[in-house]
């Protein structure tokens, strides 16, 4: 590793580095350049473009099996987003616990998201597989979308 000089750290130049703390104003202006998209506003635009999927599954198809089975995908991709969503928005007191919180729900929001695909073929008569997980990506690639209202702002 170097430095900005471009020779590099020794081992005594490594552990002195220091890092300036912020204050509370810098703290406040730092995060308002850097706004955040609300978990929420991702999980919704979700389900909207489930519901378009299914739409638009339903008039290509004629089919009401091919979009249930599609409404199915979009909720096997919702109902975790807003579980995690759920999870994360609560505030925690240390980081610690928001590591630890985020793997709680993270892991739980797979688990749930695997059960709904377990038990789709019984919940879902006449299921149609490529109607259900082309949903699936489709509203999971929404998250991408976050990004782009992210650097819009």
């Amino acid at each position: 590793m170097t430095n900005t000089v471009g020779r590099a750290w020794g081992p005594d130049e490594a552990d002195d580095a220091s890092f300036k703390a912020l204050t509370s104003e810098e703290a406040k202006a730092l995060k308002a350049k850097l706004p955040m998209v609300s978990p929420w506003r991702v999980v919704g635009a979700q389900a909207l473009v489930g519901l378009l999927c299914a739409a638009l599954i339903w008039v290509i198809t004629q089919r009401s099996s091919a979009a249930w089975s599609a409404l199915y995908g979009a909720l096997s991709v919702v109902l975790p987003g807003a579980l995690m969503a759920r999870g994360m928005t609560r505030g925690t007191r240390s980081p610690v616990g928001a590591a630890v919180g985020f793997m709680f729900w993270e892991m739980l929001k797979i688990a749930v998201a695997i059960a709904l695909l377990v038990i789709a073929a019984r919940v879902v008569p006449q299921l149609s597989w490529p109607a259900l997980l082309i949903t699936m990506v489709v509203c999971m690639k929404v998250n991408w979308l976050a990004l782009a209202w992210r650097a819009r702002r």
